[in-house]
């Protein structure tokens, strides 16, 4: 399976760089993940439990970083073991370019899987992959970019706070 995408995060380069070398940020963004800890500077455990269609499995495995190129990117690399559901190995370049006061991160995903969960069919492994690597960006991106802030009017506040029924009532 291979797959390609890209994310703008309001961040400078620099910052971007520094969140995906931050095992507290990636625990917060990886999907499922229960544990993740740095034991060089290129190197993390990790153990992530996922569902895949109706499998469901915890991997554990090891994550390299090489091709390090601060703060322009590099190339992460990981196997992981799910005992029964099969295994998972794979790699992402991952380069970050610079749009103003924002970056551009852009990836490239490479990944092979096997066992029980390589049995469920491309399609829904490849949609869950997509899935995945959509909520661990959005998350990412909420972390390390600065939040919008609402402007407090007050009124949708307490719209908000009554619900659906409230609110259909006051429109009457």
């Amino acid at each position: 399976m291979e797959m390609n995408g890209s994310q703008r995060i309001e961040a400078s380069r620099e910052e971007v760089y520094a969140a995906l070398n931050d095992v507290d940020i990636l625990r917060q963004c990886i999907p499922g993940c229960e544990s993740i800890e740095k034991t060089s500077d290129t190197e993390m455990n990790a153990k992530v439990t996922l569902r895949v269609g109706p499998v469901k499995a915890s991997f554990t495995g090891k994550v390299t970083l090489s091709d390090l190129n601060p703060p322009s990117g590099y190339t992460i690399s990981g196997e992981g073991s799910g005992g029964m559901a099969g295994f998972a190995k794979g790699g992402a370049k991952v380069d970050l370019v610079p749009e103003g006061d924002a970056t551009m991160l852009n990836y490239t995903v490479k990944a092979e899987i096997g066992g029980k969960i390589a049995q469920l069919g491309s399609r829904l492994i490849d949609g869950t992959a997509k899935k995945l690597a959509g909520d661990f960006f959005t998350k990412f991106s909420e972390i390390v970019g600065p939040q919008p802030v609402a402007e407090d009017t007050g009124t949708e506040e307490v719209a908000e706070k009554k619900g659906w029924v409230g609110r259909l009532r006051d429109s009457l």
